[in-house]
């Protein structure tokens, strides 16, 4: 049977999700407690191999990400949340689980992906968010230009080839790409960035809140972001913005699959923005 699970974790002790040589990853954490739980004989008849809605780089967290795997292994739905939680550590979290057919694929059934950028800005460091929130540096009485960024992310909306924000480690076939929309919430001393998409480049959120912030302080103008667009060189765009405030919060599939939203509510970011 084909098992669908929807996680919650905070990466910021994470390699990322993907296994790597280093075993420090979220897949790794994952398929390791799902064997212990289904039983040595189980996994070992039938190995563990998760397939993942997205892949988060290190240091990136979620709120709700989707997995599948097969099994020979029959339970109900709430053992295999019960059960498997009891054998990750704190940081990663089974929200539910559900039977699905053979049809479903948590990465390749994905119509729609939601990413949460979260950001403490200000004279002062906030050290209760470390590695949950990325941070900014301002000057006291100094406040990012709402209005510019919001003007700047019109020219994103719709279709694009976003290679000005795409990691030249990225694996992806093309660097078209839809976003459907982008909303900026500003709640001093607290700025956050949903951007909701077909899919996306590797780092490619990171990189296009970098080059909000240059234009949000006023080293650039609105115009720059669509320049950067049609340019279409890494090199012109703002560095990589940090990890540490970038969740994957939303993972949408046709109906048919029926598969549960996330629950957003046991995060600690604004109901404006999960819809909780």
């Amino acid at each position: 049977m084909r098992i669908a699970l929807g996680l919650q974790y905070d990466g910021s002790s994470y390699s990322g999700w993907q296994t790597q040589s280093n075993g420090n990853t979220v897949q790794d954490e994952l398929e390791k407690a799902i064997s212990a739980f289904i039983g040595d004989q189980a996994s070992k008849a039938h190995p563990v191999s998760t397939i993942t809605a997205g892949r988060t780089d290190a240091g990136v967290h979620a709120l709700g990400q989707v997995v599948h795997f097969d099994s020979n292994v029959e339970r109900d739905p709430f053992s295999w949340v019960r059960g498997i939680n009891s054998f990750l550590p704190k940081s990663i979290v089974v929200n539910w689980a559900k039977e699905v057919s053979d049809e479903f694929s948590a990465r390749f059934s994905a119509f729609e992906r939601t990413y949460i950028y979260a950001l403490h800005a200000g004279p002062c460091r906030a050290p209760l968010v470390n590695s949950r929130a990325g941070y900014l540096l301002l000057p006291p009485q100094k406040w990012f230009d709402i209005d510019a960024m919001k003007k700047s992310a019109q020219c994103l909306i719709g279709e694009h080839d976003f290679s000005a924000f795409r990691s030249s480690e990225c694996q992806s076939k093309t660097p078209v790409k839809t976003i459907y929309s982008i909303d900026i919430l500003s709640q001093e001393p607290w700025l956050y960035f949903r951007i909701r998409g077909n899919a996306f480049l590797h780092h490619m959120v990171r990189n296009i809140v970098g080059s909000f912030l240059q234009i949000g302080t006023g080293r650039q103008d609105p115009e720059w972001m669509a320049q950067l667009l049609l340019a279409k060189d890494r090199r012109l765009a703002a560095p990589t913005f940090m990890a540490d405030g970038l969740y994957l919060a939303k993972i949408a599939y046709p109906d048919q699959f029926d598969i549960p939203m996330p629950w957003l509510e046991n995060s600690w970011l604004p109901n404006e923005l999960t819809g909780a």
